[in-house]
């Protein structure tokens, strides 16, 4: 198989750039001759114009210089062929310093993720019916949020803040400011609204301006379960 070379890689890096080497030379304060003789091999940039052809065309030096099958085929022929000479006393420590990057690699890539217990259900829209069975489901997220209970969001009523399918999550706790967001347990019902207590009953504002206020009155006795505290969407584990 034909290997390759810097200039046909550089040669082939401008024509996907969509660059004559007139247009190329000018973006990196060069003259075509120059470029011209890189492409035919005469002679090879510098390490400066190889940073300077990267940010003119969008590809990495490395790429340029090596091509990305390259790069890992030669590092990894090298790794064999000096381990290959060493005596097996050390190529022992050569494997115990592999398995022990790599394990340090495994670590930085993985993501630590808290469990929620998803328990009610709550709307952001039209209300659903709110029974406190105890039945939850497990959600993941990155962060981790001290709460009392979390809930499943429906309905687009409080976006952008609320979207239908994140998980809202609650802190018991009675109404303390008008305006802050809460959930409300109404007629059988339970919502997540921003709230405002008025004289005689609670007023339910949606985020969504296409969504009309809701007033529940103290006659039909609406309850804050609680304040919502965050809220997030789900990680796939």
């Amino acid at each position: 198989m034909k290997n390759i070379t810097f200039a046909e890689r550089l040669k082939e890096a401008r024509k996907s750039a969509k660059l004559s080497q007139d247009a190329l030379a000018k973006k990196i304060g060069r003259t075509k001759s120059t470029i011209s003789r890189w492409e035919s091999g005469e002679r090879n940039p510098k390490m400066f114009e190889m940073v300077e052809l990267e940010n003119a065309l969008g590809i990495s030096a490395e790429t340029l210089m090596y091509g990305t099958s390259e790069i890992k085929t030669t590092t990894l022929s090298e790794i064999n062929r000096v381990s290959s000479e060493l005596h097996p006393h050390r190529q022992e420590k050569v494997l115990d310093f592999a398995q022990a990057e790599l394990t340090d690699q495994n670590k930085e890539n993985t993501i630590k993720l808290f469990p929620y217990n998803v328990q009610e259900k709550l709307s952001a829209g039209t209300g659903y019916d709110y029974d406190g069975n105890g039945s939850y489901d497990v959600a993941y997220s990155d962060k981790e949020i001290d709460y009392d209970f979390a809930s499943w969001v429906f309905g687009d009523s409080m976006l952008p803040d609320y979207p239908n399918g994140d998980v809202a999550l609650i802190k018991v706790c009675p109404f303390d400011y008008d305006g802050d967001v809460y959930a409300v347990d109404w007629d059988g019902q339970s919502y997540i609204k921003k709230v405002y207590k008025e004289s005689d009953g609670l007023r339910l504002v949606s985020t969504n301006e296409k969504y009309a206020d809701k007033f529940a009155a103290f006659s039909e006795e609406p309850r804050i379960i609680g304040k919502v505290v965050g809220s997030f969407t789900p990680i796939e584990k």
